[in-house]
């Protein structure tokens, strides 16, 4: 029966669903009445940010996305609109901006290096380099033309105003910012309502998302081999078969669906503009079972589940509920985090659910390894040598991911502290992909280790005393009840012998040390 604490948990993960369902935007940018916020003495809307390669051909740029097709951003039916009871004076203008990120101190300036300020102050007014009331922005020396800037005005009881539609193309390759800004206190109220369209040279994929799409298929590829290597096995040797191969089954099966899903989450995305939500919940949903589920295997494998013991006894439920847990809080920062998403998440609520997951993975780490040492000291108690070879290995290339798991990590941290304008966007995508490609090398190694074949059974669990698995050159003789106690206690080493020691026919003495 389903606790009241499972069904809120999944009541939340519904309402989150649905939420994101209702707020996708991607590559076409809408803006639904998006009201203008208070920075320094201007009053600013984020447009968008996105890195998006020229259209130009350009020798020093990677030749698959430069070609001829145009890259631009559009504007289209942007309405800027204010309440009645605002609308009874003329208005200074709203401005609509498009800078590149090398261009961003072009943006504001500062009266005898005070504040910077975007909008003109009276200060800088006197000094006659700017007309108060209007943004600050100068031409730019290296990218002739830039940053664009564009602007409406409301008259006397007009109600919205519109920004007329353009194409503005791109012709240097770069992270590319839009925002609106105004300068008058009056219109704090106003919003603003319509749509940006960001275009690359191979599609609407923003510039850090595009080589993520080839990425995909490729790792779609990749667990298309391993399938094929790993089921032709399983088909040859299936009356060998393991509940623990069947759980790799499951693992791979899962690693196919969603890398399959991620490939066509993008292609969609590069052929129209929006993300599909549908395809992008199936692609998360599919990644965080797996996720869930391999960790889940390697945890019981390192407890010896079905190899020193039957079963997990009263650990079942503990370790149910802690991937339920991790299943959870991996799913809504997924959701999150992909789902809609092209432009980076806010940093402190991205951190409120990092923290849960992180929290939840070290939690796995350190009981995967305090499992994996109790049960090799019970292999090598037990002298099962077929074993105990297999959780060595097994235990060096936990112990090997974990160390480039740690690496890697304090090099993403280094590399998103250091780069708070985007401005390495074309390195980005390297980030989640090379967490795919260590979590794919780590499940070859354990398919390779245990991969299904005539000796698997002698890997599992068995009730007869595992005899088999033992040092061969010892062979414990059954004492006979006539001897004395002393004596029936001890082993006796039986040599092995030669057919052609025995072909004489002469008697063999057993000897006992």
């Amino acid at each position: 029966m389903l606790s009241l604490k499972s069904i809120g948990a999944s009541g939340v993960l519904f309402l989150l669903w649905l939420w994101l369902f209702q707020t996708t935007e991607a590559s076409v940018h809408d803006y639904n009445g998006e009201k203008f916020v208070s920075k320094g003495n201007a009053f600013v809307v984020h447009g968008g940010s996105e890195g998006i390669y020229s259209s130009v051909p350009n020798l020093t740029e990677s030749p698959s996305y430069s070609s001829n097709t145009d890259s631009f951003i559009r504007f289209e039916k942007i309405v800027f609109r204010r309440p009645k009871e605002l609308s009874n004076f003329s208005s200074d203008p709203i401005h609509a901006i498009v800078f590149e990120v090398d261009d961003r101190e072009l943006i504001g300036g500062s009266a005898y290096g005070g504040q910077r300020a975007i909008c003109c102050t009276a200060d800088l007014a006197k000094l006659g380099v700017c007309t108060q009331g209007q943004i600050i922005h100068r031409p730019s020396a290296s990218n002739p033309g830039w940053p664009k800037v564009f602007s409406a005005s409301f008259s006397t009881d007009e109600v919205d105003v519109a920004l007329q539609s353009r194409s503005i193309p791109i012709t240097k390759t770069g992270m590319y910012n839009v925002y609106f800004i105004h300068c008058e206190p009056n219109l704090k109220e106003i919003t603003v309502e319509g749509k940006t369209i960001w275009k690359n040279p191979t599609g609407y994929l923003p510039g850090r998302m595009a080589p993520l799409m080839n990425f995909y298929g490729y790792m779609s590829l990749a667990f298309v081999l391993l399938g094929i290597f790993w089921f032709s096995q399983y088909a040859k040797f299936w009356r060998e078969v393991i509940p623990l191969q069947n759980c790799i089954t499951l693992v791979i099966t899962l690693g196919m669906l969603e890398m399959a899903f991620w490939y066509f989450d993008y292609a969609e995305f590069n052929e129209t503009g929006v993300r599909p939500t549908g395809t992008t919940v199936w692609a998360v949903t599919f990644g965080t079972v797996k996720r869930t589920v391999a960790r889940l295997v390697i945890l019981i494998v390192s407890m010896g589940y079905g190899v020193v013991r039957p079963t997990l006894g009263g650990l079942t439920s503990k370790v149910l509920l802690l991937g339920g847990t991790f299943f959870l809080a991996s799913e809504v920062l997924e959701l999150v985090e992909n789902v809609g998403a092209v432009s980076d998440f806010s940093g402190k609520a991205r951190l409120f659910f990092v923290l849960p997951v992180a929290f939840l993975d070290a939690f796995f780490i350190l009981w995967i390894f305090t499992s994996l040492s109790a049960t090799v000291n019970k292999l090598q108690a037990r002298r099962l040598l077929a074993k105990l070879d297999i959780y060595r290995k097994f235990t060096n290339a936990l112990a090997v991911t974990v160390i480039v798991s740690v690496g890697w990590t304090c090099y993403e941290l280094y590399f998103k502290s250091t780069d708070v304008y985007n401005e390495r966007w074309r390195n980005a995508w390297i980030i989640p992909a090379f967490w795919q490609v260590l979590s794919f090398s780590l499940l070859c190694i354990i398919c390779v280790l245990w991969a299904p074949s005539q000796n698997s059974m002698r890997y599992a669990y068995s009730d007869d005393g595992e005899e088999f698995d033992k040092d061969p050159t010892l062979t414990l003789i059954k004492p006979s009840p006539l001897l004395p106690k002393d004596v029936r206690s001890q082993p006796e080493v039986r040599p092995t012998l030669g057919n052609s020691e025995l072909s004489n026919g002469d008697d063999v003495e057993d000897k006992t040390e």
